[in-house]
């Protein structure tokens, strides 16, 4: 039984380590509308064309924010829920960015410092992953 143990403890830290490092098995290039895991990106029903100035954006929240807000896990907005971003929204971005970059306890839910793998962006990649989701809310 502690075999069984140990290797599911290992098999969970692999996978939490891997959370955040960029997907190096495909090309981005190659398959542009998917995620680390596979999945097409949640966005809403009829996604927006990406302008230049959110590209970045895309591409962080595709590798490590669609994993929550992708599926709305522990109260993560989804892209494009007016209701439930339009509140965050309002505080404005200089708030949701503090949010992004230090966590958040909040009513709704948990929000990861650096959305709990993205440890090796930068501030800016972060940023800009917040910017892509208000562009997919407003």
């Amino acid at each position: 039984m502690k075999k069984k143990t140990l290797a599911l403890l290992l098999a969970c830290a692999a996978a939490l380590a891997a959370c955040g490092k960029p997907d190096t098995s495909t090309p981005a290039a190659a398959n542009p509308a998917t995620t680390l895991a596979g999945a097409p990106p949640v966005v809403p029903a009829v996604a927006p064309p990406v302008p230049p100035e959110h590209v970045l954006g895309k591409s962080v929240f595709d590798k490590v924010c669609a994993l929550c807000h992708g599926a709305g896990v522990a109260g993560a907005p989804r892209p494009g829920d007016k209701a439930n971003w339009g509140p965050r929204i309002a505080q404005g971005n200089p708030m949701l960015y503090k949010h992004a970059l230090e966590g958040f306890i909040g009513p709704q839910g948990v929000m990861p410092a650096r959305g709990g793998g993205g440890t090796s962006l930068s501030d800016a990649d972060i940023k800009a992953a917040v910017d892509y989701m208000v562009f997919l809310s407003h």
